[in-house]
């Protein structure tokens, strides 16, 4: 039997690092999908003030498998 797989695009936060954002998004795809598999970090991004970053972005491809 072979498996079919859906991808699903989402954005996570987090004002401590990319790992960090990464960890977020990926604990929240995993309360609400089931068959999660893998993760693809599509963009990155940073939010600056005050001269420094204060705010780390990821988009995520997140790959489930359907039941």
């Amino acid at each position: 039997m072979s498996d079919v797989a859906r991808v699903t695009e989402i954005s996570a936060r987090s004002p401590n690092s990319f790992e960090d954002a990464i960890k977020v998004g990926i604990d929240r795809a995993t309360q609400t999908l089931r068959g999660v598999t893998s993760a693809w970090v599509k963009e990155q991004q940073v939010k600056v003030g005050d001269g420094k970053v204060v705010e780390y972005q990821v988009n995520l491809l997140v790959t489930f498998v359907l039941e």
